[in-house]
């Protein structure tokens, strides 16, 4: 089962005509994880046709309105929709607060749960875990308290190699469980049969990083190593330093250079400022540090 991150929206602040706010699709084991929503995320959503019942979990980074002004019209669509199964929505603290204040002012009802998990650790925290997945925070240096994401697969089985397994009678069905875990059989007179003959190795589980708003943070190095795709904002090019950082931005350069000291497989930059034009300026500075850098494209599918 592949990994793959539909690219929603990327641009900083302001929609364009050909761009939208932050906002994307992780779809990881059968899950669909939806990662910030900017103004007219769900709009996105239906260009990708992605389903909207099977987004269980949305999670968002800060409260500013280009992370987050497109979750109440997207929750009142879902009501509009017969959702029935709860929601669960990963934020800052004051996340319920606004929004339930938004849905009471409008009389908005709902006809299913929304479950709130308020986020206000200064550490990186699992937040969600099941058979198949993990999801950590990764606690960044914005102008408001703000977080990115980190979504792990947990180790596969092992595969059966059945052409091996049905050469021998004692092997049953009841015993798979056990050669996926990595066990050995022994037969019957006492001779063992090796898990690697019986078995082939599982594809190695991928990752993905989500580092939304941050000035430069060198912290989020141990959090992120080694993951096989790392999204960073770089909102300017790096002679706007001063201003990345005033602003609690970080630049494509700056994004690269946690990209190498992560020994991540590839980036991809993004929230780019509107006073660009001409957006390959941005991986032209940070593959002079980090080669495999990529500009997002809206609605692109990235396998990982």
């Amino acid at each position: 089962m592949s990994t793959y991150l539909t690219i929603l929206g990327f641009n900083s602040a302001i929609p364009t005509v050909n761009t939208s706010p932050t906002s994307q699709l992780l779809e990881m084991e059968e899950r669909s994880f939806l990662i910030d929503c900017g103004e007219g995320t769900q709009v996105q959503l239906r260009k990708a046709k992605a389903r909207f019942s099977k987004i269980n979990h949305i999670f968002i980074s800060h409260l500013h309105g280009d992370h987050c002004f497109g979750l109440p019209g997207l929750i009142a669509s879902f009501r509009l929709l017969g959702r029935e199964v709860p929601l669960n929505v990963y934020g800052p603290k004051g996340i319920k607060k606004m929004l339930e204040t938004i849905f009471t002012i409008t009389e908005t009802h709902r006809g299913f749960e929304v479950i709130y998990h308020e986020l206000d650790k200064d550490y990186s925290e699992k937040i969600y875990e099941d058979n198949r997945v993990e999801v950590y925070t990764i606690p960044l240096n914005h102008r408001i308290y703000c977080n990115g994401y980190l979504f792990k697969e947990k180790p596969k089985d092992r595969h059966l190699n059945m052409q091996e397994i049905s050469k021998y009678k004692e092997i049953e069905t009841c015993d798979y469980h056990n050669l996926k875990a990595g066990k050995d059989f022994e037969l019957s007179d006492g001779y063992v049969l090796k898990n690697e003959v019986l078995t082939t190795e599982p594809a190695q589980p991928v990752s993905y990083a989500f580092c939304s708003d941050t000035r430069y943070l060198e912290s989020v190095i141990p959090i992120i190593k080694d993951v096989t795709v790392l999204y960073h904002e770089s909102t300017f090019l790096h002679d706007l330093k001063e201003m990345a950082d005033y602003t609690g931005h970080s630049t494509a350069l700056e994004a690269a250079r946690i990209a190498r000291q992560a020994n991540v497989e590839k980036l991809i930059l993004g929230h780019f400022s509107n006073r660009y034009g001409d957006l390959t300026v941005f991986t032209d500075e940070a593959r002079t540090v980090f080669p495999n850098s990529f500009l997002p494209k809206a609605l692109e599918v990235v396998k990982i």
